[in-house]
């Protein structure tokens, strides 16, 4: 089994439960794909008192069949007649746990909960009871819970408002890899491409461990591109967008309406925006973004000076990304479209708008870099609202200590050029930016490149910078 990179504090939460003195319910959740099942496999070395993975699209009566089979597998006795119901199941699985004579810490993993949960099945309702009248009155149980549907690991567990109300004892949210671990991953399997490739592949794929171990590393990237998306009607990643929201969300269809709706806009579209061109609204189009947005696959941000109506939400998801911007509507005729489009401006723009994504979502080594860490800061955005101008700086910092710093995100192969005309745009826009937000902080362009400002007289505009290597700092 491939090493276990990153998760540390993943990892620490887990042994947190394992040394406790009373029963614990942890529950394990996160996007598909992102490695819940490999974390508790290998933390535990596939060591489970019982272990459990509900099946997809079957009915109760064959998860109860598959249940029954990993009681005799777990138990080592004759194979249990079928339960009837889960409640059936949960006490079979007690009496198994019950005949144990150590007193060592019983391990029960039940993965892919969500899917044991088939309409009419009663399994929520037994797993209360299996939790409330016996797990939780002993003092040796682990009860593991992962799933990828995050609404029901959310609603079902997290948020029950029944029998397992405050009764899960820990919870592990897995996100996708930073640049570092992605790092680390890669060249644990043998890669020798360079950062800038690897940043290339990231505002590809994402940090989603399953598809990183997809890539042939004996191949260029733009050529793994071709073979994940373009190869063929059948390429490995080219219908992944149906089987993603599909494994997390019941009805995805709405889902899949906002995230296409924001993947086309920059900048995104605050609520009311949405409201008006999807028609969706109230509780379903709240729930829906709040769904999004704990998958790893929107974000909100706040406009800077607005109040929280108006926040702007945006994709991103590096995958979902990608496959609308060049995958849903290609017809699959070239299967080295990607490599054809190396240099042409349709690569060269969705490029630069990936790099910056990738920036705000390393806001944390940014800080490291800029020295303010431990400094309170909110990240925003600005949109001039000024008639007839288009100014916007798509990330700000503002510090506690009073300054702001005004973000510029450039992705090229070599040091950028500052050239005339945009130091006079910089200038420009940081005094539209003073005059209407009336700030009295100090205001500091900050640039954020690959390979830094190559040496220029118009460079005194530049207040500091951050280079490419800073994001792959790890995390504070």
């Amino acid at each position: 089994m491939d090493k276990l990179i990153g998760r540390e504090k993943e990892c620490e939460a887990l042994q947190k439960m394992v040394s406790s003195n009373k029963s614990e319910l942890v529950v394990v959740y996160g996007r598909r794909r992102i490695g819940k099942t490999f974390l508790v496999r290998q933390f535990f070395n596939d060591r489970f008192t019982f272990h459990f993975t509900g099946l997809h699209n079957v009915n109760t009566k064959i998860q109860l069949q598959a249940f029954a089979s990993s009681l005799q597998r777990h138990g080592h006795y004759s194979l249990p007649p079928t339960p009837g119901n889960w409640q059936e199941a949960f006490q079979h699985l007690e009496d198994m746990i019950a005949r144990m004579p150590t007193k060592k810490r019983k391990v029960i993993f039940l993965d892919e909960m969500p899917w044991m949960d088939t309409p009419k099945s009663g399994f929520v309702a037994a797993l209360e009871a299996f939790w409330n009248s016996w797990a939780a009155l002993r003092d040796d149980i682990l009860l593991v819970a992962c799933g990828s549907a995050t609404s029901w690991m959310v609603r079902k567990l997290l948020r029950n408002q029944g029998g397992l109300f405050n009764r899960v004892t820990g919870q592990i949210y897995l996100q996708p890899f930073t640049l570092s671990e992605t790092e680390e991953y890669l060249t644990s399997r043998g890669c020798t491409w360079d950062r800038f490739q690897i940043v290339q592949c990231y505002m590809t794929l994402g940090g989603v461990p399953f598809y990183l171990s997809l890539l042939n590393l004996r191949n260029s990237l733009a050529q793994n591109i071709d073979e994940l998306f373009f190869s063929s009607i059948n390429a490995p990643l080219r219908n992944e967008i149906n089987e993603l929201y599909h494994s997390l969300f019941h009805n995805p269809l709405p889902y899949l309406e906002v995230v296409r709706l924001l993947a086309g806009k920059r900048e995104g579209f605050t609520r009311s925006e949405i409201i008006d061109r999807t028609h969706l609204q109230g509780a379903t189009l709240t729930m829906i973004l709040d769904d999004l947005e704990r998958c790893d696959f929107i974000v909100g941000y706040q406009k800077y000076g607005n109040k929280v109506k108006n926040i702007l939400y945006r994709v991103i998801d590096f995958y979902t990304l990608f496959h609308h911007h060049f995958v849903e509507n290609n017809r699959g005729k070239d299967p080295h479209y990607w490599q054809h489009l190396i240099g042409k401006p349709q690569q060269t723009s969705w490029q630069g708008f990936s790099f910056e994504l990738v920036c705000l979502l390393h806001l944390s080594q940014i800080k490291q870099a800029l020295g303010i860490a431990g400094i309170s800061t909110q990240a925003c955005s600005w949109r001039s609202a000024e008639k007839n101008t288009n100014y916007q700086i798509d990330l700000l910092i503002d510090r506690a200590d009073r300054i702001i710093n005004l973000c510029e995100m450039k992705f090229s192969n070599t040091p950028y050029v500052v050239t005339k005309d945009y130091a006079d745009h910089l200038r420009t826009r940081m005094a539209a930016f003073a005059a209407e937000s009336k700030t009295r902080k100090g205001l500091v362009v900050t640039m954020v490149t690959t390979y830094g400002v190559a040496p220029g007289k118009n460079n005194g505009v530049v207040g500091n910078e951050v280079l490419m290597d800073d994001l792959f700092r790890k995390k504070p």
